[in-house]
């Protein structure tokens, strides 16, 4: 019998031979049974310098013959004959050691410089901070990686397991709806050694999952073990859409975020964030969405996005709404309230449609369809995975009547951006008055609390109203650089900027193009609640001059707009006169 200092004395040696020695507990060969007549090992959820290991237990003896682990499953235990008619036994992997010999060969850790541009200021960028997250290698000497783990970057750098040395890397594809990012690293050195890891499945309720990655609390690699609670589609907050993902009881920390969550000798989906005020609720990006992703930019060489059908849908589980639009009893669907005029639906389906069926599959009363094994999901989930210029059958109920529509499906834009990493924010100065697109950015500076503590109608705006063209952007006058010229109109600021010269403005350019078109005479602008500014063109264009020098602004327009003019020029210099 072993005493309790020898037995924890053997603990503490093992869980240090995790981090160097992964392959087999004990021993480099396999047990034999008769060796000895018991030996036993019990190692409870504890974290090391390097790896946080799960529970385990195994045992050898003459009575069973068998090693054991946590899960109790003995059908995959593996069995050596030997000469002399023994039998020897190997100890499988559990999940966490298979996590860990996965990711000591795969998962990187992102270090990420950033610096994110200044809205109210859109000529520059804010200060640039450090952050940190993780990845793994992916087929084709890639890394993916979260979006909003190199949003904004200006420099990346990744370090693999086990090497002091952190090597250059470039974002070849970022996607910020789903919250994913490709990045490649063109130094030989790196790719001596890596494995990739191969994508599985979604898995199933209460099945164990691995989350690997480089979380804050540590430097090295870090593996948390959790089970699957929850599949459905869960708001995205970087991207701010709605995609499926899996919620899970790991720790998600910072950090985590692009780490990879295994099940088995597979990748079951990519951490991403977790549910904040509540303990152990984490959630990572599944495989269909990953796939998506890659395959979009294997495609066609760049982020693609993802589908949508520019409904706006309400349920019909009111017994008395569904005989107002003539719904049989047996007939389930959703009630169509708004269309985006962009979409492709909007050509062929109407206001008060009932939307029965989405490409065969029926459509329940609250806007779900049947997802694996009594499982629903909502609809919404088999439109984002259609791929752009894909077709759907749509079966819609109209005055009573079914019909058969075919609508071809492509990624939406909305009519206020709800991000717009990456790039710089688009701005054209006229006599100190600042113009910019309205962008759910520039309503964040104001706050966390933005929802609350920025203009009201331009908030309600944002949030509920849909483009009527191609292009359509909301401008608005966001603030005024004081001068003779624009004395008196300070207090209209923050307004939308409706007509310059009675002419609708549609988007930043054509405000510009407005503007610099109007030649002499007087520029009038009408912006919202009828407020109007009138200015003398060519005293305005002096003044601009004298206003960039003083608040040091390199131009009078982004160079988004510069480009533009550029391109014009070069087709007015082609065409023949």
């Amino acid at each position: 019998m072993l005493t309790t200092s020898v037995r924890t004395a053997r603990r503490l040696s093992y869980m240090r031979s995790l981090i160097f020695h992964p392959p087999l507990p004990f021993s480099s060969k396999p047990l034999s049974v008769s060796s000895t007549l018991s030996r036993a090992l019990f190692c409870s959820s504890s974290a090391t310098a390097a790896v946080t290991v799960t529970t385990c237990f195994y045992s050898t003896s003459v009575t069973n013959r068998l090693v054991h682990d946590n899960n109790n499953d003995s059908s995959k235990n593996i069995v050596y004959p030997v000469s002399d008619g023994e039998e020897l036994v190997s100890p499988r992997y559990t999940d966490a050691y298979t996590a860990i010999e996965l990711a000591l060969d795969s998962v990187v850790k992102v270090f990420t410089v950033t610096s994110c541009p200044n809205y109210f200021l859109p000529w520059q960028n804010k200060s640039q901070r450090e952050t940190m997250g993780s990845g793994f290698v992916i087929s084709g000497r890639r890394i993916l990686t979260n979006a909003h783990v190199v949003a904004d970057q200006t420099f990346v750098l990744v370090r693999k397991h086990g090497s002091p040395t952190k090597y250059r890397a470039e974002v070849q594809a970022v996607g910020h709806e789903c919250d994913l990012a490709i990045l490649v690293v063109e130094s030989e050195e790196f790719w001596e050694g890596m494995n990739h890891l191969e994508l599985g499945d979604i898995p199933y309720l209460q099945e164990a999952v691995a989350v690997v990655g480089y979380p804050q609390g540590g430097d090295n690699i870090s593996v948390t073990k959790g089970v699957v609670s929850r599949v459905e589609p869960t708001q995205y907050v970087h991207g701010a859409t709605q995609l499926m993902a899996i919620q899970i009881d790991a720790a998600i920390n910072p950090g985590n975020s692009g780490g990879p969550a295994i099940m088995g000798d597979k990748v079951a989906g990519v951490a991403f964030q977790n549910l904040s005020g509540a303990e152990n609720i984490g959630y990572i990006i599944p495989v269909p969405v990953i796939k998506h992703f890659i395959s979009g930019v294997e495609e066609c060489g760049k982020y693609v996005g993802f589908c949508s059908l520019g409904l706006s849908c309400q349920p019909t589980e009111n017994v008395q709404l569904r005989e107002n639009f003539r719904m049989r009893p047996e007939m389930t669907g959703v009630l169509i309230s708004k269309i985006n005029p962009l979409s492709d639906a909007y050509r062929v389906l109407k206001k008060d449609d009932i939307v029965l069926a989405f490409d065969g599959v029926p459509i329940a009363n609250d806007g779900t369809v049947p997802f694996r094994n009594r499982e629903r999901i909502t609809f919404d989930h088999l439109v984002s995975m259609k791929k752009p210029n894909e077709t759907a059958e749509v079966r819609v109920l109209r005055d009573g009547v079914e019909n058969e529509f075919s609508i071809t499906l492509q990624p939406l834009q909305p009519l206020v951006p709800v991000h717009q990493f990456d790039q710089l924010p688009s701005y054209f100065i006229f006599a100190g008055l600042v113009f910019v697109p309205l962008t759910q950015p520039f309503l964040h500076e104001y706050g966390e609390e933005w929802y609350n503590t920025s203009p009201r109608r331009l908030c309600e705006r944002a949030l509920r109203e849909l483009p009527k063209m191609a292009g359509e952007q909301l401008v608005i006058l966001s603030q005024l650089l004081m001068d003779e010229i624009n004395a008196g109109y300070e207090r209209l600021s923050e307004l939308q900027v409706k007509k310059v010269n009675g002419v609708e403005v549609k988007n930043l350019k054509h405000l510009q193009q407005l503007v610099d078109g109007c030649g002499e005479g007087n520029l009038r602008i009408d912006l919202d609640d009828d407020r109007v500014i009138v200015l003398n063109y060519q005293l305005a264009k002096v003044a601009t001059s004298r206003i960039l020098k003083r608040h040091r602004i390199p131009s009078a327009m982004s160079s988004d707009l510069i480009d533009e003019q550029k391109v014009e020029v070069e087709i007015d210099l082609a065409s023949p006169s």
